[in-house]
């Protein structure tokens, strides 16, 4: 895989910001070639996002995504939201449109990423598999699959159990101070508002662990989406909010991509 650290101007943000990406690269030495696509092809891409505490770094810097994207020929596409929860700011910058506009026409201007539907994911983990599942339940014209890793599933709900000042003055700067229930904002909303409708529809993973404090969270998305008929597989077991889980789940997860693998055997040597 090659590794590209990539700073640029956002016109949406008025701010440079900054992704990292990892591409399949030729293995010629390899008695068996993960996909990489043909000379003019482009690469299947997921777009994996960072938690409230991280940056684009997160991910590299605590999980082996190369080594398990590399198995599969998958482009990764890890962008920098800052504590937005990839949300348009009430009082600060468009994340949301820069998450789900902006950034994949860019990414796709500077890298060989597919621009097809069914070669196109998302991902994230607590902050970033709300913005995973924002991404996927909000633009199913765009994401074949979306996933969730211990993901904040109900905000409504999170942000009335906390009530110290700092949490409560950050929500109020990304959401305001309207009602949150029933907004484009509120997932579990997005969700019956997708399942009802016609047309695509995105297939959707969610993980978390029995004793991540998002749990009871995350039991709520998984009763809604089935109620509203998604394509919802769920997945839960001992676990807490740490990057020992997500790294586990993260290979999972891409194991259960609808990625069509072309792997192929080498020639052998004369």
């Amino acid at each position: 895989m090659a590794l590209m650290h990539c700073t640029f101007f956002s016109e949406v943000l008025n701010v440079t910001t900054a992704m990292n990406v990892i591409l399949p690269q030729d293995r010629p030495y390899l008695p068996v070639q993960p996909r990489n696509p043909a000379a003019g092809e482009k690469h299947p891409v997921l777009f994996l996002l960072h938690g409230m505490t991280d940056n684009h770094s997160a991910w590299l810097r605590n999980t082996s995504i190369e080594r398990y994207a590399e198995a599969k020929g998958l482009a990764v596409v890890m962008p920098e939201v800052d504590l937005s929860f990839y949300t348009d700011m009430a009082y600060g910058r468009k994340y949301w449109t820069f998450i789900s506009e902006e950034l994949p026409v860019l990414a796709r201007t500077f890298f060989p990423l597919s621009e097809e539907r069914s070669e196109t994911f998302v991902a994230g983990l607590s902050m970033g598999g709300y913005g995973a599942f924002k991404l996927a339940l909000r633009c199913p014209d765009m994401f074949a699959a979306g996933a969730s890793l211990s993901g904040a599933l109900n905000m409504a709900d999170v942000r009335t159990r906390r009530t110290d000042a700092d949490a409560n003055q950050l929500f109020d700067l990304i959401f305001g101070q309207e009602p949150f229930h029933g907004t484009d904002n509120d997932l579990l909303h997005v969700a019956k508002e997708l399942g009802a409708a016609p047309g695509l529809k995105p297939a959707l993973y969610q993980c978390c662990g029995t004793e991540d404090f998002l749990y009871d969270d995350n039991l709520v998305f998984r009763n809604t989406a089935a109620e509203a008929g998604l394509d919802l597989t769920y997945v839960e077991g001992p676990g807490t909010h740490e990057w020992g889980y997500w790294d586990v789940h993260i290979e999972k997860i891409l194991q259960w991509l609808p990625l069509e693998l072309l792997a192929k055997p080498q020639p052998d040597a004369d």
